[in-house]
């Protein structure tokens, strides 16, 4: 189907014509031993914008949180994160079936946060009954929500003074950076110090095709580049890919904004809409519940059919704005989503 609008994630971002450009000009060389060159300028320009003393770029989200979830912990070992969080909930048991790192999910307040009080009861006492607690697990943003950096820097308080390691999950950290206002780059920053690792994705909102960079200290990162090797994650001449990521984060992050405007448009369209209850936009999401007896997957099947494409799970599907859909893209799919439930046959 021609002029197809895929709100399914922001993963679905093609690279620009300038970002393939300058993948194209890359200056390459065998990153395992640690000759390529683009890859070095991205680790040190990541490490150096975001305040640490290194970083490491890997493959996916997924590995950059598995590799920091094996670096901070060991087998026997316990980590929390909120129930629904994406290393807990959406990355294959990785570190339970890898690591023998058991996980201590925790109740989502329903904003994206973990109660403070559920932190400190969740940390276990030094006894050979229990799982070693060792590093909490949080996220930013989660599900479109920004957490405030003050709420990070409370719950890292906690854990540090259990003696806990801290890791963020920053898969769209420039998001929760520009939603907050001012300088992105600086606002990435001041969220990131919290924290002893922190993972960001470039291959979401920034539009690069692959690619995510873990960072931390020194230390931590060569035990995180032993780990990406044993997890099959060394890469040859990944320079073309790094290339790409570092396109990004020259040209892609200050537009994050347009995405979270036409998120804004389409959740303004869609109220009071008979049969959908809409939420907020949370930045580049929106979320909506489809009621009267429509199940998210046959309303998901049927705006499909529309060519609007969204991500339909029980009990409410997402729509995920990014660099390719444009401000006249979201005023159509929010009209389809109309059609579609009033039973309307217009043309998509």
């Amino acid at each position: 189907m021609d002029n197809v609008i895929d709100l399914r994630s922001d993963t679905v971002t093609r690279p620009t014509d300038p970002m393939r450009a300058a993948m194209a000009r890359a200056d390459v060389g065998d990153d395992v031993f640690g000759d390529d060159p683009a890859v070095n300028a991205l680790q040190e320009r990541a490490a150096e914008l975001l305040g640490f003393p290194a970083a490491l770029f890997v493959s996916s989200g997924t590995q950059s949180n598995l590799c920091a979830l094996l670096g901070h912990c060991g087998r026997g070992d316990e980590y929390l994160a909120m129930w629904n969080a994406h290393l807990y909930l959406h990355e294959g048991g990785g570190a339970a079936a890898l690591g023998g790192i058991q996980p201590q999910p925790l109740p989502d307040r329903g904003d994206g946060e973990i109660d403070l009080a559920d932190i400190e009861a969740a940390v276990k006492p030094d006894d050979p009954h229990y799982a070693r607690t060792r590093l909490l697990c949080l996220e930013n943003t989660f599900s479109g929500t920004v957490i405030a950096p003050e709420r990070l820097e409370a719950a890292t308080g906690v854990a540090r003074k259990h003696g806990l390691s801290t890791h963020l999950d920053g898969a769209r950290l420039f998001n929760a950076a520009v939603a907050g206002g001012g300088d992105p780059y600086l606002g990435a920053r001041e969220i990131a110090q919290h924290f002893d690792s922190v993972s960001v994705c470039f291959s979401k909102g920034l539009g690069a095709p692959v690619g995510s960079v873990l960072l931390g200290s020194r230390e931590f990162i060569g035990a995180a580049r032993r780990w990406r090797k044993a997890l099959g994650g060394g890469m040859r001449q990944a320079g073309v890919l790094a290339a790409a990521a570092s396109y990004a984060l020259d040209h892609h992050v200050e537009r994050l904004a347009e995405d979270h405007a036409n998120a804004a448009v389409f959740a303004k369209a869609l109220e009071g809409v008979q049969g959908l209850q809409v939420g907020p936009a949370r930045t580049n999401m929106v979320f909506a519940r489809a009621i009267a007896g429509v199940t998210p997957e046959d309303l998901a099947e049927r705006l499909a059919a529309r060519g609007v494409l969204c991500s339909g799970e029980r009990p409410s599907f997402r729509f995920v704005f990014h660099l390719d859909v444009s401000r006249q893209d979201a005023e159509r799919a929010a009209a389809v989503v109309r059609e579609v439930l009033a039973g309307g046959t217009g043309a998509a």
